[in-house]
């Protein structure tokens, strides 16, 4: 015989109870240990088992089936609602407890809150098990798309040219219901213009409440499906979206911290990341890195002051590009005289300080003139080189020598391996490069949730399945 044939009228002997068919070291049951592990009343979920009234699924057992599903990308409700009667490591994890998908979405709904501190237990499991040491932490963020659209974006202008057609298309509904009254004809069309009529003024009340928030709230734009995203800009182009955050240690490259923001950029995330991270470590660390993209020098102080070295590269050194000739730091500062000097010998005296942040430093057009670099050095032959030194330059010149050290080129080398992995894992391997909820309160719950997947993956890969039970006490 060629080949083998399944027959599917074959009589066969099943184990009798679904715990035989899950192997010791399946990853499920590492899941369920660490989820068993998280204390729900610390998560801020309801958990009382002598509650009178109608029975409800176990929070703890809807926990563990969200955190599993979004382990293996399976996070709508209905698709979960599917895994639960035919996928056996499911009906294993809910020891036989079927809720439909209203059921889970309803748990993940009203459970927001509590879902985002889902990671914060998991990394102090983490850090109870040695796994979190948090000296060094590596801060990263990444833009992803909100369950919206553009189209369904607003600004005062768009809203004020949809009021301005809306009243010219009411005011012509309006015409032409007065002609049909005239000429009466049928009723028919006559209705069907009050139908749209109305349906015009609805569209108005909504467009009109639309634009009272950008006013009242003082925001250029806003999205009718979901309030709190915004426009994000990135290699896929512009789309509806968030910034996520996260902040990794360093050890075993677990995350510490997650969090998502609606901004379009990193600049002013480090600082708050950091704080937050250290919150849930319990005291503070020792170095801090980021990239280039987080390099906004008062929000990079207020870590430095707290007494944690920080590692951020300027954008320049980021990208290795060379300076030009002439560059600034060819020009050498004199803090007594409040003066540069030029390569030439000439000096760049204080002229004007701009916003409370730079101060200018102009030479004089004549010398500029008469030097053998014009030029090449400037082109500006009426006032002549200028300078721009930040009030903060002392700080930004000890970070640019930090990381051009050794110690500094081999911290930030060690962020790539670290901070962008777990990106890597939750957006390639899960699929999750997207949220499925709006508004912050749900997206951080669905980072939360994604971040602790990470972890406890891990985890596996580092203890193996057997040994993270072991470590859990299970």
């Amino acid at each position: 015989m060629a080949y083998r044939y399944g027959d599917r009228t074959q009589g066969m002997l099943f184990p009798v109870c679904v715990e035989d068919y899950v192997a010791g070291d399946a990853p499920v049951r590492a899941y369920d240990a660490m989820l068993e592990a998280i204390d729900l009343g610390a998560l801020g979920i309801d958990w009382n088992p002598e509650k009178v009234g109608c029975p409800q699924y176990d929070p703890k057992a809807m926990l563990k089936l969200l955190v599993y599903g979004y382990a293996y990308g399976i996070r709508s409700s209905r698709k979960l609602e599917r895994e639960v009667h035919y996928n056996v490591s499911f009906m294993w994890l809910m020891g036989g407890l079927k809720p439909d998908h209203k059921t889970i979405a309803e748990f993940r709904r009203r459970n927001k809150s509590a879902l985002k501190q889902v990671i914060r237990e998991c990394a102090r499991i983490c850090l109870r098990l040695e796994m979190i040491e948090g000296n060094m932490l590596f801060v990263d963020g990444s833009k992803w798309r909100a369950n919206a659209s553009l189209k369904s974006g607003w600004t005062k202008e768009k809203c004020q040219e949809v009021l301005a057609r809306l009243d010219e298309r009411i005011e012509q509904i309006l015409l032409e219901c007065d002609e049909i009254d005239e000429q009466e004809e049928g009723s028919g069309s006559l209705v069907e213009m009050e139908k749209e009529l109305a349906d015009q003024k609805r569209l108005k009340e909504r467009v009109q409440a639309i634009l009272w928030e950008l006013q009242a709230e003082g925001k250029s734009t806003t999205n009718s499906t979901d309030p709190d995203c915004t426009r994000i800009r990135g290699r896929q182009g512009s789309h509806a979206g968030y910034n996520t955050q996260i902040v990794v240690d360093e050890k075993e490259g677990l995350i510490v911290h997650s969090d998502v923001v609606n901004q379009n950029t990193d600049l002013g995330q480090f600082a708050g990341q950091v704080e937050q991270a250290e919150e849930t470590l319990g005291k503070a660390c020792e170095t801090a890195c980021a990239d280039a993209g987080f390099a906004e020098y008062e929000d990079l102080r207020r870590i430095e002051e707290q007494g944690i070295e920080v590692v951020v590269p300027s954008r320049r050194q980021a990208e290795g590009k060379p300076g030009k000739p002439f560059d600034k730091s060819e020009f050498m500062y004199d803090a007594e005289r409040d003066a540069y000097r030029c390569p030439e010998g000439h000096w760049l005296p204080f002229r004007y300080e701009q916003d409370g942040k730079k101060k200018r430093y102009y030479a004089t057009g004549r010398i500029c003139r008469e030097c053998a670099h014009f030029g090449v050095c400037t082109k500006n032959g009426r006032k002549g080189r200028h300078i721009t030194r930040y009030v903060n330059e002392e700080f930004r010149e000890k970070l640019t020598r930090r990381y051009e050290s050794a110690k500094g080129r081999a911290i930030y080398g060690m962020r790539k391996e670290k901070v962008e992995l777990p990106f890597g894992h939750i957006k390639r391997n899960l699929g999750a490069g997207y949220f499925l909820l709006r508004g912050l309160s749900g997206v951080r719950a669905e980072m939360s949730l994604l971040a602790t997947c990470f972890n406890v993956a891990r985890l596996i890969t580092i203890l193996g399945v057997t040994g993270l039970i072991a470590q859990l006490g299970g």
